[in-house]
C-alpha cells in the first residue's frame, strides 16, 4: 500500500523549516504540501527544497482536501499541520496501524499520558466537549475527535462521502466560515462501524506563525453538523468502485 503525506500550510515558514526536514522520505511514497496562499515565503521555501506544492484556488482546509483528491497517489493518507503541533516521529506508527487493518488512526492529544502543550482553557474545554458529544450522539470511543493529525485509508473518503459538499455547505453558510472534514470523518467512521484506533502522540507547542482557529464559528458549525448527522447520513448499502480496497 502506497502512502501519501499531506502537509497543510498557511504562513508557516518557521514551522516548515523545522518539521518537514524531520520527515524521512522513506516513510512515505508521496509528500504533497498544500498551501492556502502563504505570503511569508513558505511556498518559495518548500519549492526550493524540492517538495511538491499545490496552491489552493479557494481558501479553507476543506478545499485543500477537495482540490487535491485527484493528486493523491497513496492508498493510505496521513495529514499533518507542519506548524510544530504534529510531532513527525509518530508518522511511521500511524501508518503501521493502518497496514495492520485499521481504517482510521488518530494521533490523539489526550489519550493516556498524552497532553497538549498548545491548548488554552477555551480550546481544551472545546476539544473535550466536542469529542464527548461525538461519543454520545454517534457511538464513538474517542479521546480526540477533531485533530488533524491522523492516518486513514484513501477509500474511506468515498465510503463516508467526505468528498461531497452537501455535508458542509449549510453549516458554513449559517455561520460564515469554512470547516474541515476531520470531525465529520470521526462521526461517520463511528456510524459506519469502521475500525478506528488512537495513538497517544500529544501536541507540542506551535513553532511561529499564528493560529487559524475560528473558535466560535467553527464550534457552532461543528455542533450543527453533529446534530444533523443523526438523520442526514446513512451508511451506503452498495459499494462505489473507489471503495474497494486494494
Amino acid at each position: 500500500m502506497k502512502v501519501t503525506l499531506l502537509a497543510l500550510t498557511l504562513n508557516e515558514i518557521e514551522g516548515v523549516k523545522v518539521i518537514l526536514p524531520q520527515i524521512d522520505p522513506s516513510w512515505v511514497d508521496q509528500i504533497l504540501v498544500i498551501d492556502g496562499g502563504s505570503t511569508d515565503g513558505t511556498i518559495e521555501w518548500v519549492k526550493d527544497n524540492g517538495y511538491d506544492v499545490y496552491i489552493q484556488k479557494r481558501s479553507g482546509i476543506r478545499y485543500a482536501y477537495f482540490e487535491t483528491l485527484d493528486l493523491l497517489d497513496g492508498d493510505i493518507i496521513v495529514t499533518i499541520s507542519p506548524d510544530g503541533n504534529c510531532a513527525p516521529e509518530f508518522i511511521p506508527a500511524l501508518i503501521d496501524q493502518i497496514r495492520k487493518g485499521d481504517d482510521l488512526v488518530i494521533g490523539s492529544r489526550y489519550l493516556g499520558e498524552a497532553k497538549s502543550e498548545d491548548d488554552d482553557a477555551i480550546t481544551a474545554f472545546g476539544n473535550w466537549m466536542f469529542t464527548r458529544i461525538v461519543n454520545i450522539l454517534h457511538g464513538g470511543n474517542y479521546t480526540d475527535a477533531l485533530v488533524i493529525y491522523r492516518a486513514f485509508r484513501k477509500d474511506l473518503i468515498y465510503q463516508l462521502d467526505l468528498h461531497r459538499g452537501d455535508a458542509y455547505e449549510l453549516p458554513e453558510r449559517l455561520f460564515g466560515t469554512t470547516i474541515s472534514w476531520e470531525p465529520l470523518m470521526s462521526v461517520r467512521a463511528s456510524k459506519a462501524g469502521k475500525k478506528v484506533s488512537e495513538l497517544p502522540v500529544g501536541e507540542p507547542p506551535r513553532i511561529g506563525g499564528e493560529r487559524k482557529l475560528q473558535v466560535f464559528r467553527w464550534g457552532a458549525a461543528f455542533l450543527f453538523q453533529f446534530a444533523r448527522e443523526l438523520w442526514f447520513w446513512r451508511k451506503p448499502k452498495t459499494n462505489h468502485p473507489s471503495m474497494v480496497r486494494r
